[in-house]
């Protein structure tokens, strides 16, 4: 327990955190006063070999930790609480010379972790998104969007954020009747429709046969399945010429080695005049790692790449970065409206899997919406183009198209 509670001194500097170790000893560190958001944390340890696992690898121990029920909260914590006061103290984490070395190994180590080959990639999508799509439907909007929505307030509902994201990237893409659209990474169908509603001819490619069995459904109630067909394959499976190229949250999975891949692929894809537009989460910070929870359990192969790295890649391509915008909170309050969610029909979800699973979707929402209110995450849309004159000079045809979108819906 001393060197645990040698990294717990250092690492708390702002909160405070009570800790009853595996022989009832209790360890007090932090400071009450120093952030009014922190709510203090009083967590039980249940296992000795807690007191070495935290400290050699806090992030990932805890998380197992609390899913496996070896670490529980007393005087009214929860997980939400102890994972805001390590957000909000992660820089303390860092500078910790055990701490500080483990990541330089993982920087090392992250272009294995990283390693996408096609089939690799297949099957790691697959661990996340073919689980049931009835989980999804308990926290999601009723179009099944699964990246950050548009708030023009943070009081707009998940639903009506999510309707303006939509609304807003259509109006960049300039569509015109007949355009024909790839959509690398599908989803569950809801960017499809709306580009179909709006004229294209879509193709969409998806890796989940989960996602692209309900996808198709979707697309057939809303009655645009003349325009859009979904093929199972890996994006650099994919050929043809498309107007546009769209990619919502899907660069976040191809890993830092393969970045410049898919941005070749993208530039492939496009006709001469054509452009695309891409969604991804970021990172403001340098380059850096995927955290040792997500890459285990959440998003294998997974990887939210610097913008340094992301322009890098695309210089080397040759492709121009015709437009960008940073979109800064609005994950945040996505994320919170679906933990929010998830909360309210934990019982629902522990039916479909079990109090470890439920456990374990509790600490990946909370850590990544934490992530957008105090760690380095944000979002940022791309529009990419092979000529320098493929995108309209002037943004102001995007706000007139985003405009007469939400005249046209009253």
């Amino acid at each position: 327990m001393f060197l645990l509670a040698n990294l717990l001194k250092g690492f708390v500097q702002r909160g405070r955190l009570k800790l009853i170790d595996a022989n009832g000893k209790t360890h007090e560190f932090g400071n009450d006063g120093a952030d009014e958001e922190a709510k203090p944390v009083t967590l039980r340890l249940h296992d000795r070999a807690l007191h070495r696992k935290l400290f050699l690898n806090p992030e990932l121990t805890a998380a197992e930790a609390y899913m496996d029920g070896t670490l529980t909260f007393e005087d009214g914590s929860a997980i939400y609480d102890l994972l805001y006061l390590f957000s909000i103290n992660r820089p303390g984490l860092g500078a910790h010379p055990v701490q500080s070395l483990q990541r330089r190994l993982w920087r090392a180590a992250r272009r294995r972790h990283q390693a996408n080959d096609v089939d690799r990639a297949k099957s790691q999508a697959r661990h996340h998104y073919d689980i049931s799509d009835e989980l999804y439907r308990l926290f999601l909007d009723e179009d099944l969007h699964y990246s950050c929505a548009f708030f023009r307030s943070p009081d707009d509902s998940l639903e009506t954020a999510q309707s303006a994201k939509l609304t807003r990237a259509v109006a960049k893409l300039a569509l015109e009747p007949g355009m024909r659209v790839c959509e690398i990474g599908g989803g569950w169908g809801a960017f499809a429709i709306a580009l179909a509603k709006a004229g294209a001819d879509v193709t969409s490619i998806n890796v989940s046969p989960e996602r692209i069995r309900v996808a198709e459904q979707r697309v057939r109630d809303a009655g645009v399945g003349d325009r859009v067909r979904f093929v199972q394959q890996d994006y650099r499976e994919v050929d043809g010429s498309f107007d546009r190229v769209v990619s919502v949250g899907m660069m976040e999975h191809v890993g830092i080695g393969h970045i410049d891949e898919y941005f070749a692929k993208i530039r492939g894809l496009l006709a001469p005049d054509g452009f695309a537009f891409v969604h991804s989460i970021g990172r403001m910070t340098q380059p850096g790692t995927t955290g040792p929870f997500i890459r285990k359990y959440i998003f294998p192969g997974g990887y939210v790449p610097a913008l340094s790295e992301v322009f890098a890649a695309a210089e080397r391509q040759g492709i121009w970065v015709a437009d960008m915008e940073v979109l800064r909170l609005h994950y945040y309050y996505t994320i919170r409206h679906w933990r929010r969610n998830f909360a309210a029909r934990r019982d629902e979800a522990a039916a479909l899997y079990d109090e470890r699973f439920c456990r374990m979707w509790e600490f990946y929402l909370v850590a990544v919406e934490l992530g957008f209110l105090n760690g380095s995450n944000m979002v940022f849309q791309l529009l990419l183009s092979t000529q320098r004159d493929a995108v309209p000079i002037d943004r102001a045809y995007m706000f007139e198209a985003e405009q007469r979108a939400l005249t046209a819906a009253g």
